[in-house]
């Protein structure tokens, strides 16, 4: 006999609910929904830290033909909250494949859900803006009290009120050789960053990865040669990164060469006294176009994040290097005399074009030019 498979149902805060068939674990969970648009890349996204908080609704139809190799994870564990697809593949084909997109998720004790109009709910999305959401397995016949359920949805604050970063950075200081011992010290603050970073750091430096909460008379005790900010999670005007990150930058940003990617980049836009602000829906995937407002020039990016940087609240020092042709979000920035740059896309992609991995190299000659290692 057929085994039946669970039941699901996604219900959001504007009332909507709308069912389909469980994946992976089978336990409620509480969110904030988005939507990315990679066609590929599903391992990488889910165990981004950047999407702690969250329950991630992919937009491509067809999600686990290729299975999980856990080289391509991000982090050491998967940091959604839950996944949403149209329809999940259980029997992948890749000979690096080491289980299903299911068993992933499961063993992890991840909810999610299949077999539902994801266009309607990314469209939903994009008029109606981000939205707090339950993920529910329920039993074939017994489904819950959405009534209850909206009610429960509203009474909780959205998951960037809480200090997420907290939640996914490092605990302690964790040393990552690099190609030799000459190479120099990259300290990287970890605010919740992504394993490829780590990856494109050691092709010439040795890393030293920090917890978000780090001092700077912490990081001067290290002696970086140089200081990497890193992606994370959440709101970077959380009060609780304003007084660690933010001020740490604030005081530590005109000693060493510093480059910032995503939250890192707002953080450094707050550390000069810019301000952010959240998206009505967020930037996530691997196909947003960047363009350099000195050359003319233009990129493809791979992107996830939820806030964006003012532009009219940078000081004079700081110029806006890039930004984004859909919606004109800067994307870039750098100061004027200091040896600090940061981007809000991410040039390590990991899952996305790698146009703009050339950035690592300037970062490198940043350090160089200052005397801090040789050419």
């Amino acid at each position: 006999m057929m085994h039946q498979k669970p039941r699901c149902v996604l219900a959001l805060e504007d009332g909507s609910a709308v069912h389909g068939i469980g994946l992976g674990a089978q336990n409620p969970v509480f969110g904030e929904l988005v939507f990315n648009t990679g066609m590929t890349g599903y391992q990488e996204v889910l165990t981004d830290p950047s999407y702690a908080g969250q329950i991630v609704m992919m937009t491509y139809p067809l999600i686990g033909n290729y299975g999980i190799d856990d080289r391509h994870n991000e982090s050491d564990r998967i940091q959604v909250r839950g996944y949403v697809v149209r329809e999940a593949c259980y029997r992948p084909s890749h000979r690096d494949s080491r289980m299903s997109l299911h068993e992933f998720l499961e063993r992890a004790g991840i909810p999610a859900i299949e077999d539902l109009d994801t266009r309607m709910l990314t469209k939903k999305t994009r008029v109606s803006g981000t939205l707090r959401a339950f993920l529910l397995p329920y039993k074939e016949g017994h489904p819950p009290d959405l009534n209850l359920v909206l009610r429960e949805i509203k009474k909780r604050p959205y998951p960037d009120s809480e200090n997420l970063v907290a939640t996914v950075s490092c605990k302690e200081v964790i040393r990552r050789p690099g190609p030799d011992g000459s190479a120099p010290n990259v300290l990287v603050i970890d605010c919740g960053v992504k394993m490829n970073i780590m990856r494109c750091l050691q092709r010439f430096a040795n890393v030293i990865q920090v917890p978000f909460d780090i001092t700077a008379d912490d990081i001067r005790k290290l002696k970086p040669d140089g200081i990497m900010v890193s992606n994370g999670p959440g709101d970077p005007s959380h009060p609780e990164v304003l007084r660690t990150t933010v001020a740490t930058l604030r005081e530590i940003v005109s000693e060493v060469p510093v480059m910032g990617i995503c939250l890192g980049h707002q953080m450094l836009s707050l550390a000069f006294g810019g301000k952010t602000y959240k998206l009505k829906f967020g930037h996530r995937g691997g196909n947003q176009p960047v363009k350099n407002l000195r050359t003319g020039k233009c990129y493809i990016t791979s992107q996830n994040h939820g806030f964006a940087v003012r532009p009219d609240s940078l000081p004079s020092e700081v110029d806006v290097l890039e930004e984004n042709v859909n919606d004109r979000t800067v994307e870039a920035i750098e100061h004027k005399e200091l040896p600090v740059f940061s981007v809000q896309y991410h040039p390590e992609a990991s899952p996305g074009p790698w146009d703009t991995r050339p950035l690592f190299e300037r970062f490198r000659m940043m350090m160089v030019s200052r005397g801090m290692l040789p050419k």
